[in-house]
């Protein structure tokens, strides 16, 4: 069966940690990301939700997590998606590993995979994060507080690998239900293409499926909770949900998570998948110097921001520089 709608890209991707200060610090000191925005978990508001992207949180930038304090530590394996790419400029690769080896950060040195050079590190939680030297890549990342230069700076989202012990469901929803395209393949994955954005950018657009015999993954602090793909607008989320009932598979009610609208089902192999909207975006309730400075909630929870802020931990968060409040 044919797909009629097919995903643009992906949207984010969300995943598990244990520790926020932690987290916070990582992704901004360390890897030069953008806290975009501080709210909660809104099916578990004691907990925090905070996304990482570029200036703006632009979809195809972001990493989001579920940071739930004293969580079991994961385990990778079949079912789960088990790395995340970002996409940086060729030309700093080495000084990405220069940076990561000085940091202290747990990373392997930069492998070929097919015609790409990528570069695997692992967070404080031992997610796995890939920097992919993408050629081409035309988003400006952020150069904000973290001494990473605007020329260096991380893209966006390359792609997400997810493990699977039984390729052809995965396949077949992928490239059949989900209207994604055979990509090239190397000997250890099969990769499906997403078209892209009409007038935008073609980045962030690839799914890499990797067949093993590896036992099940624990989901838990340091793997993916769930990836999220790209939808215009509402309009075209609903169709693509009729699509997905029409086939037989079970998909959630369209749900309001404040910044976009999102529909949650899963694959064959048991990777949860989301399909989210682009807008309204980020700076619907806070303008865009200020993103990821206060905790935001939605207007449902607002009634309860003095119960949730105290079951919450205290977070710093690096202020904007002051070029970021000049531009």
């Amino acid at each position: 069966m044919a797909a009629a709608v097919a995903p643009h890209g992906l949207h984010h991707v969300t995943a598990i940690a244990e520790d926020p200060q932690r987290n916070v610090d990582f992704y901004t000191t360390v890897l030069g990301l953008r806290l975009v925005k501080r709210t909660v978990n809104f099916d578990a508001p004691d907990t925090y939700h905070l996304y990482y992207g570029d200036e703006s949180g632009k979809p195809s930038t972001l990493l989001t997590f579920f940071p739930w304090p004293g969580v079991d530590q994961g385990r990778q394996g079949t079912g789960l998606t088990t790395a995340t790419a970002f996409s940086i400029p060729p030309e700093t690769l080495g000084w990405w590993q220069t940076r990561l080896r000085d940091l202290g950060v747990d990373a392997d040195a930069p492998v070929a995979r097919s015609d790409e050079e990528v570069l695997r590190l692992r967070d404080p939680d031992g997610l796995v994060i890939e920097l992919v030297a993408s050629d081409g890549d035309s988003r400006s990342g952020w150069d904000g507080a973290a001494a990473v230069p605007a020329d260096n700076a991380i893209r966006g989202l390359f792609s997400v690998t997810m493990t699977e012990q039984d390729l052809d469901p995965t396949a077949e929803m992928l490239n059949g239900l989900l209207g994604m395209e055979y990509g090239h393949n190397t000997t250890d994955r099969t990769r499906f293409m997403m078209s892209g954005q009409e007038g935008g950018t073609d980045d962030g657009t690839a799914v890499d499926v990797l067949p093993s015999k590896a036992s099940r993954g624990l989901q838990a602090a340091g793997t993916v909770h769930h990836i999220a793909f790209r939808a215009p607008d509402r309009e075209t989320q609903a169709r693509w949900r009729l699509e997905l009932i029409d086939a037989g598979i079970q998909v959630t009610e369209i749900l309001d998570r404040q910044y976009f609208t999102s529909i949650y089902f899963r694959e064959p192999g048991g990777v949860l998948l989301e399909i989210a909207t682009d807008q309204p975006g980020f700076t619907v309730d806070e303008p865009l110097l200020e993103l990821g400075q206060h905790l935001k909630l939605p207007p449902w929870l607002e009634p309860n921001r003095e119960q949730i802020q105290n079951s919450l931990p205290t977070l710093r968060v690096p202020p904007p520089t002051p070029e970021e409040v000049d531009r």
